[in-house]
């Protein structure tokens, strides 16, 4: 069986009718896509030279009836506006952001009314009296100047629509439905001025009342004739939604009652494989969409037959499936040819732009005298792809990171950068003097970055398609801004590059003919394929769903012959069962998931499918769900190489730390990142301070107050001394360790507070030890102390070497304190078996305080030492020393057992971390 195409009837009606008068004819179809494929038809049934009639779309058409330019939906807003302002009195005007919220529903409203050939005075007055019984009830003395207003809105609506048309229509302008309106006005004299020309209108389902004028004036006037593409199973049933219009115009067109309809076809019964497939999610979807592709490539290539994909065509329900399905495509697919545009949201020249007016809108609405820029805006701009590499700013941005700049004024960015490029500048050229020169700032920006790309390189010479439709946007908002200058506000200007940017997709490049087919449900009108892949058959997406989006109800609309949601689901139940009427095999694939984003029940399309299944057709049901891998995560094993062994010989001469030692128990991975190859963490702005950022500025604060006393024994009155310091001290210190970070508000301000009276707090503890007799020498403050580590079990010597926080001799003990910011509980430095002492990252602070006291230990000459934790968050808890329980005895004092036992642990953990033998394992927690 092989189905002749639509298009290829047509042609063949072209050669078999009009082929003396090709010249003069003129083929009208739904979109200016199908064009090329009627062309390609035409070629394929004559074998000489001929002249190819003209061929255009219904829209470009009706234009030329007119005579009327048409404008796109933006600059009708501005137009719109222009009138707006001109019969509002001044003092009930609004600004062009409010106006825009409801004209652009009144704007489609016109468009409606026009478009069917609607009494627009009978509809808008109509609209009026709703409004009017809505509020009947109302007494006089009771409407309020906002019901009122709310009532003169809708008495205004007739002069809106009327001084709208009368502008547009001297301006030599139009929307859609005005053009409509006025070509059906202009509709004899354009008859009798093409008089020797013949009309032929293919392939059309759903017509507004002015198409139908038209055509049906046309057919009457002998000079146009009218071919269908339906099939006899939609037609002949008065409930299917495909046969919806086309049944309305077999009945009620006059030229039906004495002529044939042609073409009734019997597609849609013959024998069809359908495949039903759902799976979870959008790029599910996109990935069965590539495989099935793949099969058909396989299938052709092991029967021998051509493996091109010419009858083969994807439709997306969703058009932000196109780059996941690009992605999925296998490579084996050649020629491709995408008929959908790329969205310029993701386009990153717009997401710089978006970024730039988001940086400058935000300094505006600071301050717009200082001009102050947050940091994050700034490095969003300095840090993307189409600035770093041209902009020369690295350093600037490693000044603000190591800085902690959070708010950096204008002027000061400026003296950050020294040499600023031409770039940086374009980039930071204050908005201050209107819309216009914004524009064109922007303008001038997108030049330069042009400039910086080059074309021998593919992506580059992509990119430069981004850049130039944006380039493109932003010369048309110019046009605009310079025809109405009144509207001149930055967040206008935003709001009207948001939707600017929705009209700007970037044309893919392809060979329209050739190869497998890429497009959305509307450019798929009039074609046919063999085999139909179609995503998103979800409620919702296929068909789209009521969107109510007019100020004229249900109900008027249903009275009044206007399309409603009902109308516009059965143009979606045509173009979908057309997709189906000549194709062989279907694959219709949509997602499992009934909520969340993308989301929705299955298409009812399917189940229509389903319940009238016809005989001939195969359908198959199946779900498809991705392939969870058993373990979620495969932990990280690095043998240590001869180079690692190398690396681990040299921390061992230049010292292991206490934290080095318990970041390898932690996780031996992050020791091998830190320490054997010194990756440091990413520099970043801190703009709440820092848990550790924190610790830091205690601990300089503490030293700084208590490095006058080192050696002496410290009094009440010292302690007095140092109360009143404190305020300036830690004030000095945020200074050294914050940089510039903001300190006088928000969280900052509360964690200098904390600082401040943690400091205090620990100067009252110390105060109150003295007046109970304690007699307190400080021997050292953060001091490094080291020592050798030497035992038979270790492959070469190790340097033990750390910093201590604060030695102290109190009443003839010696005590080693390690400051502590966070909680720290007693149980935390408690020990009662050696056993295993490395294993548990919950040792860590036993490990730590008793590496202080062995690297000491030589320094004491004998006295007693203690080794313990002082918790600023368990200040009440006083100093907190290492302790072993032994059965009920609790032994706080560091002895030459302790320490034997001790480093017998540590040589166990170090012997392990030093064998070349045992991998670095990650621990997963």
């Amino acid at each position: 069986m092989t189905n002749t195409s639509f298009l290829d009837k047509i042609a063949a009606v072209l050669i078999d009718d009009y082929s003396d008068r090709l010249s003069n004819v003129i083929v009208i179809l739904p979109n200016k896509r199908a064009k090329i494929f009627l062309i390609e038809a035409l070629k394929n049934k004559v074998s000489t030279n001929i002249l190819s009639p003209e061929i255009i779309s219904v829209e470009d058409f009706i234009q030329d009836i007119s005579g009327i330019r048409s404008i796109d939906p933006i600059e009708l807003l501005f137009e719109f506006y222009e009138v707006y302002l001109s019969i509002t009195e001044k003092s009930n005007q609004q600004t062009f952001e409010l106006f825009a919220n409801w004209a652009k529903t009144l704007l489609q409203d016109f468009n409606e009314i026009d478009r069917y050939l609607l009494d627009p005075s009978h509809v808008l007055s109509y609209l009026k009296d709703i409004e009017d019984i809505k509020k009947w009830g109302i007494e006089v003395e009771n409407k309020t100047p906002l019901l009122e207003k709310y009532i003169d809105f809708w008495k205004l609506l007739p002069n809106y629509y009327q001084s709208l048309y009368t502008h547009l229509l001297n301006k030599g302008i139009g929307y859609q439905g005005l053009i409509y309106r006025e070509a059906v006005n202009n509709l004899n004299h354009f008859t009798n001025s093409v008089q020797d020309k013949q009309f032929i209108f293919a392939g059309f389902n759903a017509l507004n009342a002015a198409e139908e004028k038209i055509i049906q004036h046309l057919i009457a006037s002998d000079q146009a004739k009218i071919y269908w593409d339906v099939d006899q199973t939609f037609l002949n049933d008065p409930y299917h939604d495909a046969g919806l219009f086309v049944r309305r115009f077999k009945e009620s067109w006059k030229h039906y009652k004495s002529n044939p309809f042609e073409w009734i076809v019997n597609d849609f019964s013959h024998a069809k494989n359908i495949h039903v497939i759902g799976t979870p999610k959008s790029i599910g979807q996109a990935k069965i969409s590539g495989s099935i592709i793949e099969n058909i490539i396989n299938e052709s290539r092991s029967l021998g037959t051509d493996a091109s994909l010419d009858k083969v065509a994807v439709v997306l329900g969703e058009e932000n499936l196109l780059v996941p399905l690009l992605y999925s495509l296998p490579s084996s697919v050649g020629a491709l040819n995408i008929t959908m545009g790329y969205s310029s949201k993701n386009n990153p020249a717009q997401i710089l732009i978006a970024k730039l007016f988001k940086m400058h809108t935000n300094a505006l609405s600071r301050n717009a005298k200082s001009y102050v820029l947050y940091y994050k805006d700034v490095l969003d701009i300095l840090t993307h792809p189409l600035v770093k590499p041209y902009a020369k700013t690295s350093t600037l941005v490693h000044v603000i990171n190591q800085n902690n700049y959070t708010f950096i004024t204008h002027q000061k960015l400026m003296e950050l950068n020294v040499i600023p490029s031409e770039l940086f500048l374009l980039l930071f050229q204050k908005w201050e003097n209107g819309s216009i020169p914004v524009l064109e700032t922007i303008s001038k920006l997108l030049q330069t970055i042009k400039k910086n790309l080059s074309n021998d390189n593919e992506e580059e010479k992509i990119t430069k398609a981004f850049v130039f439709a944006i380039f493109k946007v932003i010369n048309k908002l110019i046009n605009y801004y310079s025809k109405h200058a009144h509207i001149d506000k930055i967040e206008t200007l935003y709001a009207i590059y948001k939707q600017v940017i929705d009209l700007a997709e970037v044309s893919f490049e392809g060979e329209p003919l050739n190869g497998l087919q890429i497009m959305g449900v509307l450019e798929s009108r009039v074609l046919d394929f063999e085999t139909v892949i179609v995503t998103s058959m979800n409620e919702g997406k296929f068909p789209a769903g009521k969107s109510q989006n007019s100020f004229i109800p249900y109900d008027v609309k249903k009275e009044l012959g206007l399309p409603t949601f009902k109308e516009k689901d059965a143009i979606y139940t045509y173009h979908f069962y057309h997709l189906l009427q000549r194709a062989k095999t279907i694959y219709l694939i949509y997602n499992t998931e009934s909520e969340g984003l993308d989301a929705g029940e299955k298409s009812r399309f399917i189940t229509q499918l389903e319940v009238e299944k016809q005989k001939n057709h195969t359908l198959t049901h199946e779900i498809y769900n991705a392939v969870l891998p058993n373990t979620a995560y495969q932990p990280m094993v690095i043998p240590k190489s001869e180079s690692v062994m190398v690396r681990l010989q040299e921390i061992a001469e230049k010292g292991f730390s206490p934290s080095a030692l318990t970041s390898y128990i932690r996780n031996p991975i992050q020791f091998y990142f830190q320490k054997i190859l010194r990756i440091s963490e990413v520099e970043e702005v801190e703009e709440n301070i820092a848990l550790n950022t924190l610790g830091t500025i205690i601990h300089e604060t503490l030293k700084v107050l208590y490095e006058p006393f080192i050696g002496k024994f410290i009094f009440e009155k010292d302690i007095e001394n140092c109360f009143k310091q404190i305020d300036a001290e830690v004030l000095k210190q945020f200074k050294l360790v914050y940089k510039e970070g903001e300190i006088k508000k928000g969280r900052n301000l509360l964690a200098f507070e904390v600082a401040k009276r943690n400091v205090s707090n620990f100067l009252k503890v110390e105060r109150e030890s003295i007046k109970n007799g304690d007699a307190i020498k400080i021997l050292a403050l953060e001091q490094t102390f080291e020592r050798i580590l030497n035992h038979p079990n270790l492959p070469f010597p190790v340097l033990i070497k750390g910093n201590v926080d604060r030695i102290e001799e109190r009443n003839g003990i010696i005590r080693i304190i390690d400051y502590k910011t966070g909680k720290v509980e007693k149980a935390s430095v408690t020990l009662k078996s050696w056993n295993g002492l490395t294993e548990d990252i919950k040792s860590d602070k036993i490990i730590q305080v008793l590496a202080y006291a062995f690297m000491y230990e030589q320094e004491a000459k004998g006295k007693p030492i203690e080794a313990g934790i002082i918790s600023f968050k368990n200040l009440k808890s006083g100093f907190l020393p290492f302790n072993f329980k032994e059965e009920k005895e609790m032994n706080s004092i560091i002895n030459e057992v302790v320490l034997s036992n001790y480093l017998e642990q540590i040589v166990v953990l170090l012997s392990e971390i030093l064998n070349a033998t045992i991998p670095f394992e990650e621990k997963v927690i």
